[in-house]
């Protein structure tokens, strides 16, 4: 298992900005994959970006695409930078982990808010 404390969110007016952190402990995390999803109020869960621990390998969900940017500091923090925020960006964001080569994500964060006022 792959403990994830999130941190970093928090009210912003739309235009602005905010970085979500996460930090990963437990096992060998460098084998996992790492993800943020976000779920908003009355709303499934939704996949936002994805990287591996290198950072070779990303990718966005459409909605972000060009305003998010996910990256790693190569050891235990994986960042969502957000730029050009928008008030449907509003949701709980959640960082998740799951091994190389699985389907699923297994290992959950506790989420923070991000508010993203009109």
């Amino acid at each position: 298992q792959v403990q994830l404390v999130e941190s970093g969110g928090g009210f912003v007016q739309a235009g602005g900005s905010l970085r979500l952190s996460c930090v990963a402990s437990g096992r060998t995390y460098s084998r996992y994959v790492m993800g943020w999803f976000r779920q908003a109020p009355g709303k499934s869960r939704e996949f936002v970006a994805v990287t591996t621990w290198s950072g070779e390998n990303r990718s966005y969900g459409d909605s972000v695409k060009g305003r998010f940017t996910i990256s790693t500091n190569k050891a235990d923090t994986v960042y969502l930078q957000m730029n050009s925020l928008k008030p449907e960006d509003t949701a709980v964001y959640y960082c998740a982990a799951k091994l190389l080569g699985a389907r699923l994500y297994d290992n959950w964060g506790q989420g923070t808010q991000v508010t993203v006022s009109s």
